[in-house]
């Protein structure tokens, strides 16, 4: 990460990339588009590059050389990305988006610490993030886990205690919703850890209410590979998609 303070640590205009002298530079290389600017833009942006990935045609944006030098002294990605550490849950891959797009912090659950939350403001405030994302998928083994656990008063063993601690908040509400299908109770969890990351970061709450930033929560699906919003604050950001993308994603 930069250093607050740094050089190329704010989002900026746009900027002139060094042209490769090879002749094997991709066609776009020269001025690089601005990176979306809105929480609305963002998401846009990640539903876009979701649908490439769904579809097969994946452009891989941002993943040459030239890019990787351009971006060697700063970084300005337009989405954070607090999402499951599940292997099969690669943010750039899933989003078609390459080297200085998104701001990756990943935990078993999508579960969120002192560290995490830190991170996140870090995005948000320093390098001008104007979207954070929770990232959750169907059939999460830390919600199976955790409900396992929480069933047979049996605790796991080591730090995965923490992991399920953080969201047995999730199954209580799932239950008391009478929510009992494990992807129901995921997208419960989704919602939790937005609501959850508002109420313990005042700074990230504070850019929010100022209109900064937006705070998402997406579930994907690993067989289909699509993405789909169960959660989002300000309101607003829930519709950013086109009404086309959001129905072929819902």
């Amino acid at each position: 990460m930069n250093r607050p303070g740094s050089p190329g640590t704010q989002p900026g205009p746009e900027r002139t990339l060094p042209v490769s002298t090879t002749g094997t530079a991709p066609a776009d290389v020269g001025i690089a588009p601005a990176a979306p600017a809105s929480p609305e833009e963002a998401l846009a942006e990640l539903y876009a590059g979701n649908r490439r990935f769904v579809s097969g045609a994946p452009r891989h944006p941002n993943q040459d050389a030239v890019h990787r030098t351009a971006v060697a002294d700063g970084q300005h990605p337009f989405a954070v990305i607090v999402g499951c550490s599940d292997s099969r849950l690669a943010a750039e891959i899933i989003f078609d988006r390459g080297l200085g797009d998104l701001f990756v912090v990943r935990t078993a659950g999508h579960t969120i610490g002192p560290e995490v939350l830190g991170s996140v403001e870090y995005a948000v405030t320093v390098l001008g993030t104007p979207l954070v994302v929770v990232l959750g998928h169907d059939s999460c083994g830390a919600v199976q886990a955790a409900r396992t656990a929480d069933a047979t008063g049996t605790p796991p063993v080591g730090h995965l205690c923490a992991v399920v601690d953080a969201v047995v908040p999730s199954l209580r509400r799932a239950a008391a919703e009478g929510v009992a299908d494990i992807d129901g109770i995921v997208d419960i969890h989704i919602a939790y850890t937005v609501e959850a990351m508002l109420g313990r970061s005042a700074v990230l709450a504070a850019e929010v209410a100022a209109g900064r930033c937006g705070v998402v929560g997406m579930s994907y699906r690993l067989t289909a590979g699509e993405v789909r919003t169960v959660a989002g604050v300000p309101a607003r950001t829930v519709d950013a998609p086109e009404p086309a993308a959001s129905a072929a994603l819902a």
